[in-house]
């Protein structure tokens, strides 16, 4: 029996919330260092020194993270292709398949030390005497980060202008305005790192930067998910009585 053409596309429509939001709780696999020892202080350190090649938790680290990218890559290209194609939403879908397609790339790209935790790794990093890889996985790193902000801006603003998520025009644009703070939060710190003035809490920022893509992804994912032409219907509040 054949399957209707709207059956076909609600199905994909699901399968693209389902890939978001597995993209999004394997985006947030570092929380396990809550769990695991790995000598790695969180205030001060990269979210990516996790993923090291000399930390003894790297390969799961670098396991999850290639996960997350490839999850949000498929979950994003096949939104893409299943929902009505819109300016707006066609161009935050493709930047949302660039950070997808970007983070596991960075995956493939690891530190080969941990810069912040360790001063020999900083000295050598900033003598230049580190891996080709530290460059490729900055320039890779920045890349996932800018498709995440311009999926954000770009998927919220379409929310709002087309009315077709009103969850999403809703929450987005504290979830925009939080990320944006953060990234500053996360550049300043780098630079103060790189000239040698602290950390700033460079990694509480990065940390903050990453946990918000990872909301913003799960809210996506429920709004991809509804079926067409779902509307949200506040329910009303009950009359007093006399």
């Amino acid at each position: 029996m054949a399957v209707p053409p709207s059956r076909r596309v609600a199905l994909r429509r699901r399968a693209a919330a389902v890939l978001l939001l597995l993209g999004a709780v394997a985006y947030t696999a570092w929380v396990l260092e809550l769990v695991f020892a790995t000598g790695i202080d969180p205030v001060r350190a990269y979210v990516s020194e996790l993923a090291a090649a000399d930390q003894p938790l790297g390969g799961l680290f670098r396991a999850t993270d290639l996960v997350a990218g490839l999850l949000v890559l498929a979950g994003a290209l096949s939104a893409l292709i299943t929902l009505e194609r819109r300016p707006w939403t066609t161009a935050g879908w493709a930047a949302l398949a660039l950070f997808g397609a970007a983070t596991a790339l960075d995956s493939r790209l690891p530190l080969s030390c941990a810069p912040t935790s360790d001063p020999a790794c900083a000295a050598r990093e900033t003598a230049g005497l580190v891996p080709a890889t530290h460059t490729a996985h900055a320039i890779s790193s920045s890349l996932a980060m800018t498709g995440a902000l311009a999926a954000l801006v770009l998927l919220t603003f379409a929310a709002r202008r087309h009315g077709h998520w009103p969850r999403l025009a809703r929450l987005g644009p504290p979830l925009v305005l939080a990320e944006l703070a953060a990234t500053l939060w996360t550049l300043a710190s780098a630079a103060a790192f790189t000239a040698g003035r602290g950390t700033w809490a460079l990694g509480a920022g990065q940390r903050l930067q990453v946990l918000l893509v990872a909301l913003y992804l799960a809210l996506l994912a429920g709004c991809v998910g509804r079926p067409a032409g779902h509307k949200e219907v506040r329910k009303p509040k009950p009359e007093a009585r006399p």
